[in-house]
Formats: C-alpha cells, structure tokens, sequence
C-alpha cells in the first residue's frame, strides 16, 4: 500500500463535497510531476485530503478507488485522473503551520514542495498526521 496527499482548494472541491458525493474523480491535475503521482497510484491506497489556499490544513482521509485514467475534463491523454473516496473526515485537522513548526516533518513533501497537489507521503508521516488529528 502506497499513501499520499491531494490538495484541493475547499470552493472548488472540499472534503464535504467528496462526503457528499460518496464517490469522486480527482482530475484537473496540469503538473507532469502529479500527474505521475496520480499514475502510480493504485486501488486501496491511501490519500491525507488538504484543504490549500482557504484553511490549509488536512482536513481528512480518503482511499483510492480507480486506478489512473484519462482525465475526463480534457481530451489531451497527458493527463490523468484517479477515484476516490472518503474514509473519514477529521474532527481536528491538521494547519500546515503545525506541521512546518514540527522538525520532524521537516522533509514532508508539503513542507518542502507546497506548490505541488498530489504528492506521496510516508507511511511514518502519514501515521503521524493521521496522530495529531486525534490529539
């Protein structure tokens, strides 16, 4: 089992939105390094749902239900997209300044790289902020 993170800004798509849902897609993705986070994903995986740009901070858990596809929301076949769905979301979510302040997530994607919106999370750090939404 791999585990990872996706971001999406909470107006356009939030964790609610996904719960709601029961089932989604996670496309719209225009970054060749994400995109090939999306390929490498697989059924049963694990995703940290972040809430960036309006509360940047993770605010639930979600399992990957599709493995990648064609992005339904372009005809260029560069890019991908995934299923989705909720597992959980969390009663206290995790603000990226906790984990910035924190040394030990220090090499976190997210802390290094913010700009990129799917990226893959150790199961350490995945565990660890799976911990501080339950402190």
């Amino acid at each position: 089992m791999n585990y990872w993170l996706l971001k999406s800004e909470p107006d356009v798509y939030s964790i609610d939105d996904l719960i709601q849902e029961g089932e989604g897609v996670w496309d719209g993705v225009r970054n060749y390094q994400a995109r090939n986070n999306l390929r490498a994903m697989l059924p049963g995986d694990l995703a940290l749902f972040y809430h960036s740009n309006i509360g940047m901070e993770v605010v639930g858990m979600v399992e990957i239900s599709t493995a990648a596809f064609a992005d339904p929301t372009t005809e260029d076949d560069r890019w991908s997209a995934v299923g989705v769905k909720p597992v959980r979301k969390f009663k206290k979510p995790v603000p990226l300044k906790v984990l910035k302040s924190d040394p030990y997530f220090e090499d976190l994607t997210l802390v290094k790289h913010s700009r990129l919106s799917v990226m893959p999370v150790t199961k350490a750090h995945f565990d660890a902020i799976l911990a501080l939404s339950e402190a």
